[in-house]
């Protein structure tokens, strides 16, 4: 009998797969890392074949290490890295360029026109989210112009644009299926988040034909359509659950009530609130996002703030300045000094994102003195991570008039104590990670767990068990003063430009 389910985790650094048994225990899992390219300053870019490919030896490994075939999957679940933007032709399905990442700001100015010309109301309204380079329209109409052809080619239905999630069904499906989910889209600036539909405004507003466009499915649902069954090795498989990740992590964490929050910690770090069926308009800068629509049910929605420098932070420590020989020994650095000694790093490589949205500032490294030294500095970029976060999570419960009570937290970046009870400090709430800490692929497995009727949405609230908890042990009276001196370095660093 089948009794697993496969989890497709494409992340910005890495591809994963990882494949769930019943009991949503982790029967066997593969990854591949593939490269970040940087042909100009604030470009990012990523070779999409390279993508599809590391990502099939993953499900391979997977399937090997968990000692089963395709053939004991009873459904597939994809999550991705989201706002990626794609163009491949339709006949070849070959991409036409480079895939554009979420990360890539080369589409700044444009966003700053049209703010200018007066769209970002409209945009706001239709999307839930701000006029940015983070996402996908700007990106697609910039490829759309740049490639020699493709807006033609694009008019006549040749091309086929999409995130990460409709690039790997594309393939599993050998080119059946061009389809996207409710949250995949909604993070494309074109998506109306209230209709569930394409925009057509919005869609004349970049020059985006409709026609290639992905057509748009719930993040969970039955396997009645015969194009999304995957083949491998000959054995179709059911594709029922697809999100992208950060939706995924918020269903994986079993935040299913309004209110809830989680946090996760990787490249950039990602907190989002779950507001029920209500699309929250936010008054301090964060994004109404959808957060999942399980077959014919109604839509559900978060709040979200993105920091785009998370992890990323200590990878610069490692790849940059050469001052840990991986990212893992920076607690062990940090720890060795008290305290950040008046040293805070702002990581602005990329922008500032929520809630400022200052895609202009560049990071800084301030208070500096003659005895700094590695530690101080590895210390601040630790708390740069805690002290972004407060400042979503401060303008999320401001939003919506909710405290939240306790922040569930998953990535990598959950697994650092130092890292883990300076937030809680600064939250004065419990941080707490979930004993299961692949919360985004299981959030993809649940999806389509629950799209076949192999596990229900109430299972996968009981089946949530904390881990390691960290309680806060700050005065609320130093941790507003640390964070005033973090405010007084963000205004810093936001001034020299």
């Amino acid at each position: 009998m089948r009794r697993h389910v496969l989890a497709i985790d494409q992340g910005t650094t890495s591809s994963r797969a990882i494949v769930f048994d019943q009991a949503r225990n982790i029967a066997g899992l593969g990854q591949r890392e593939h490269p970040q390219v940087y042909p100009h300053p604030g470009w990012v870019e990523h070779d999409a074949a390279l993508i599809w490919s590391t990502q099939r030896a993953t499900i391979t490994e997977a399937l090997a290490q968990a000692g089963i075939g395709a053939r004991d999957l009873v459904a597939i679940g994809i999550t991705n890295q989201r706002e990626t933007t794609l163009v491949w032709d339709r006949h070849t399905g070959q991409p036409v360029a480079p895939a554009i990442v979420w990360q890539d700001r080369r589409t700044a100015d444009r966003c700053a026109e049209l703010l200018t010309a007066g769209h970002g109301p409209l945009i706001s309204a239709r999307t839930g989210l701000l006029p940015d380079s983070y996402f996908s329209a700007t990106k697609l109409e910039w490829l759309l112009r740049h490639v020699p052809g493709a807006q033609a080619r694009a008019a006549r239905g040749e091309l086929a644009f999409g995130t990460i999630d409709s690039w790997l069904i594309w393939n599993l499906t050998a080119g059946h299926a061009h389809v996207t989910d409710f949250s995949n889209a909604s993070r494309t600036m074109l998506f109306n988040i209230h209709t569930g539909d394409w925009d057509d405004e919005l869609l004349q507003l970049f020059a985006i034909p409709r026609s290639c466009l992905p057509r748009v499915l719930p993040c969970s649902f039955a396997p009645a359509d015969e194009k999304l069954v995957a083949d491998l090795n000959g054995t179709p498989v059911p594709i029922t659950g697809i999100a992208g990740d950060q939706q995924a992590a918020l269903f994986g964490q079993a935040c299913l009530n309004p209110g809830m929050a989680k946090n996760t910690y990787g490249t950039g770090c990602f907190l989002l609130m779950n507001t029920g069926p209500v699309a929250m308009r936010s008054e301090h800068h964060l994004l109404a996002t959808v957060a999942w629509r399980l077959g014919s049910g109604a839509t559900q929605y978060a709040l979200e703030g993105s920091v785009f420098v998370g992890g990323a932070a200590v990878q610069w420590l490692r790849d940059g300045l050469g001052v840990i020989a991986d990212s893992a020994a920076v607690e062990a650095l940090a720890l060795r000094v008290p305290d950040n000694d008046g040293v805070h790093f702002v990581p602005a490589f990329t922008g500032l994102g929520a809630p400022y949205w200052d895609p202009q500032t560049r990071g800084a490294l301030v208070g500096l003195t003659r005895g700094t030294q590695a530690a101080h500095i590895a210390r601040a970029a630790l708390e740069a991570i805690a002290f972004q976060s407060t400042d979503v999570l401060n303008a999320m419960q401001a939003d919506s008039g909710r405290d939240v009570r306790e922040l569930r937290v998953d990535g990598g970046g959950s697994r650092n104590a130092l890292l883990m009870q300076f937030q809680a400090d600064l939250l004065g709430a419990p941080v707490v990670c979930a004993q299961q800490t692949e919360s985004t692929a299981l959030g993809a497995a649940a999806l389509a767990a629950v799209g076949v009727g192999f596990w229900s949405e109430s299972e996968v609230a009981a089946g949530w068990q904390a881990g390691a908890t960290y309680l806060p042990l700050m005065s609320r009276d130093e941790a507003a003063s640390r964070l005033r001196r973090w405010a007084l370095a963000v205004a810093s660093t936001r001034s020299f430009q």
